[in-house]
């Protein structure tokens, strides 16, 4: 199975930015002009992109399309990008502007069976939905939404076992604990996911230091990785990982 490298591009206030644990008060700013830095990625031999709106991610209200829609006309970049996604219209919109996949996260935790109605109106490859978990004293999986800052019911594996049952293909899963730190990813977390979930291709994010934390994530079942933070500092560079990956 092909696996998939997305290098991260998240835009706060039209900056590229990274936060830490999902916290907005946690952030660090990079000099990088969003559509320069995807052209990069292609140098470097990206194909894919994962493009976040943090402040539609807060707030609602998808702010890039016009970013969006450069960074596919002068890159050819394929892209998965969501922020402040809550209506099939938000979904149609950025499929029109030019994305390759939107991603639902926080409403596919409020409302899951009308996410579940967006894998049917637009196709299992139009529709990446993310999961970001925290580990609880008692070691379930909860799920926060609104810019990880409100906790809800739903356990991460109740969630995407539903999503599965209902024709996911994609899954973006973030332990939130790891993101931003550069305290490695979370195998264990991986390899259940992908043992449960057969059918689905997982997408690893958060924690990852250095190339063998790529390998690792391969290894441990996922079918692609996003990077953010290793990939902005220098810690990877994507001319390391792209044999036998597609990226």
């Amino acid at each position: 199975m092909n696996f998939t490298v997305y290098p991260a591009i998240d835009v706060r206030e039209g900056r590229v930015v990274r936060l830490r644990q999902g916290d907005y008060a946690r952030e660090t700013r990079y000099d990088a002009d969003p559509l320069a830095l995807a052209a990069q990625h292609v140098q470097q031999g990206a194909r894919w992109l994962h493009l976040v709106d943090l402040d539609a991610a807060r707030e609602g209200g998808y702010t890039l399309r016009p970013l969006l829609a450069e960074i596919v006309r002068q890159t050819g970049l394929q892209v998965q990008t969501g922020g402040g996604v809550r209506a099939e219209e938000d979904v149609q919109a950025l499929l029109d502007a030019g994305a390759a996949r939107v991603v639902a996260g926080s409403l596919a935790v409020r409302e899951p069976e009308r996410v579940a109605a967006w894998l049917r109106r637009f196709g299992p490859e139009r529709i990446t939905i993310a999961l970001d978990a925290r580990q609880d004293p008692a070691g379930i999986w909860r799920l926060p939404v609104h810019g990880w800052t409100e906790t809800t019911p739903w356990t991460l594996f109740d969630l995407a076992r539903y999503y599965a049952a209902a024709g996911l293909r994609h899954l973006l899963c973030t332990d939130i604990a790891r993101d931003g730190m550069g305290a490695g990813p979370n195998l264990d977390l991986y390899r259940e996911l992908a043992a449960q979930l057969p059918t689905v291709a997982v997408q690893a994010s958060g924690g990852v230091r250095e190339a063998t934390d790529v390998a690792a994530v391969r290894e441990a079942g996922c079918t692609g990785v996003v990077l953010g933070r290793a990939l902005l500092e220098g810690q990877v560079r994507l001319t390391e990982i792209l044999p036998g990956a597609t990226c």
